[in-house]
């Protein structure tokens, strides 16, 4: 395996089955990578917005939300309303912590098909991820 970039056709990614040998395999290659790196954007601005609403929607006092909650919810329910408050954090972080997962392993996918050292797998997750970058992050100014 070389150790330098290379503009071949031919390349094995991520698995063995993922072999690819003519040109229209690589175009397909490339497209899949970017595709790869704008859901990885995607997910990085998505996470963001996650983060965020989870932090505003926690962000009321605990003794005020317990209030409104105890007045709500009285006697419809046997949870304390700690308990749902508690159990909604729970969820929230829950909830994050997949879409990092999810996050980590689409990053650590990228950097093993860039190791490929092939020239254009490596431009597919560069543009990928500009494009990503361009589409993605306008959305995280409308919170």
């Amino acid at each position: 395996m070389a150790m330098h970039f290379t503009f071949s056709q031919e390349v094995v990614l991520l698995f063995d089955f993922w072999n690819v040998h003519s040109p229209a395999g690589m175009a397909l290659s490339v497209l899949v990578v970017l595709l790869l790196a704008i859901l990885y954007e995607g997910i990085k601005v998505g996470k963001a917005k996650l983060l965020y609403q989870a932090l505003a929607s926690l962000s009321t006092p605990l003794n005020q939300q317990l209030i409104l909650e105890t007045d709500r919810d009285s006697a419809s329910s046997d949870v304390p309303p700690a308990g749902r408050t508690r159990l909604r954090w729970f969820l929230c972080h829950f909830g994050q912590s997949l879409v990092h997962i999810i996050q980590v392993v689409i990053g650590y996918f990228m950097m093993l098909a860039v190791m490929s050292y092939n020239t254009w797998i490596f431009l597919g997750v560069v543009l990928g991820s500009a494009v990503g970058y361009y589409i993605a992050y306008p959305l995280l100014g409308m919170v």
